[in-house]
């Protein structure tokens, strides 16, 4: 029979009292859940926000979505799921090193792009389009660009939409550093400013990866000065830049890089958008997979009843919100599968016996 002590929550609230940094974030002190529950035996809140995102549909459903580049051929290209999981190990690994709360980190990693839509950025782009063209905004206008926002699609999903529409109940904390992953934002705790910077490294590290693996560039394309500094290897450019943000933040106040590196990253990314995600063989496919969201939208926002009801429970009065919530919901093959069911005929088949010509 086995003598270890189990460690109920209460006890591992105290070893985060114990252990943790003075600026990490503790389980005893979140702001709480929307909806007041009683504590779990063996998990502190933020250990069962991660269990209830890892488990959840809307999580299942990102192993089918495009990271960058639509419908590979090959087994090792990313999906939003792998480029979720690396998030969630460089924020891990860089909380842990600065005694950060690593289950909060963790969470808000695993549910950062639980809103995001099929086809990649390409796709958050087309259903914006969609949705202006209904309210009658300009798409190109500042309104019209942000009628769609992944991060604030990804709390909507843990507020609002899953368990058919009775959501997750997650904490404060988490939302927020969901809300708060992309863009100027900035995440009220030092995890959720973690996530931020992991987002960035691993989409710029893991992008060039694939890019050289489906041919698009070779690592002598890539800025010299940035490879100089960051590395010729992705492993290697993912410690330069953990190892940094370690080292910068232990003596700061706040998540930070040292210039140089953050420059360097910055200099690569500059380099995929100019190369990879904006034009060259990535995205020969993107103008089919925009058309195809924006008709989706088109169809379902005058078909409303076709909707399946676990999106209609919210916001009857706004189709518009239900369709994108449906849409933004589907994986690549699910919407190519639904839009050929709409859009393409069915062949004729002869019944059982039925005589001919």
């Amino acid at each position: 029979m086995m003598s270890v002590r189990v460690l109920s929550s209460q006890d591992q609230m105290r070893r985060e009292e114990e252990l943790l940094s003075p600026c990490a974030a503790r389980s005893a002190e979140s702001r709480g859940r929307l909806v007041a529950e009683e504590e779990d035996l063996l998990r502190p809140c933020y250990q069962r926000d991660r269990d209830r995102i890892f488990h959840c549909k809307s999580f299942r459903r990102l192993a089918n979505k495009t990271q960058v580049f639509l419908a590979p051929e090959g087994d090792h290209y990313r999906t939003r799921l792998t480029h979720t999981l690396e998030v969630a190990q460089i924020a891990r690994t860089i909380s842990r090193a600065l005694r950060l709360n690593e289950d909060l980190a963790e969470a808000i990693a695993l549910g950062h792009d639980l809103g995001h839509t099929p086809f990649g950025h390409e796709g958050e782009r087309a259903l914006s389009r969609a949705i202006a063209r209904y309210r009658g905004v300009e798409a190109d206008s500042g309104e019209g660009k942000s009628l769609f926002r992944h991060n604030e699609q990804s709390v909507r999903v843990l507020e609002v939409i899953e368990k058919d529409g009775r959501g997750l109940n997650v904490s404060w904390e988490v939302l927020d550093g969901i809300r708060c992953h992309k863009g100027s934002l900035k995440a009220a705790t030092l995890e959720g400013r973690i996530v931020a910077r992991a987002d960035r490294i691993a989409y710029v590290c893991h992008d060039i990866d694939d890019a050289e693996r489906a041919g698009i560039l070779t690592e002598e394309m890539l800025p010299a000065d940035a490879r100089e500094l960051l590395g010729t290897r992705s492993s290697e450019r993912i410690d330069t830049m953990v190892r940094d943000i370690v080292t910068e933040s232990s003596e700061a106040d706040d998540i930070t890089m040292s210039p140089g590196v953050w420059n360097a990253m910055m200099s690569m990314r500059r380099y995929l958008f100019e190369s990879l995600y904006t034009k060259g063989d990535a995205k020969f496919e993107e103008p089919k997979a925009s058309l195809m969201i924006e008709e989706l939208f088109d169809y379902f926002v005058h078909h409303i009843d076709e909707v399946p009801s676990e999106y209609r429970v919210h916001d009857e009065a706004h189709p518009d919100v239900q369709v994108a919530d449906f849409v933004s919901g589907m994986t690549d093959r699910y919407a190519i599968r639904v839009f050929e069911d709409l859009r393409i005929p069915k062949s004729w088949k002869l019944s059982t016996g039925s005589g001919g010509a």
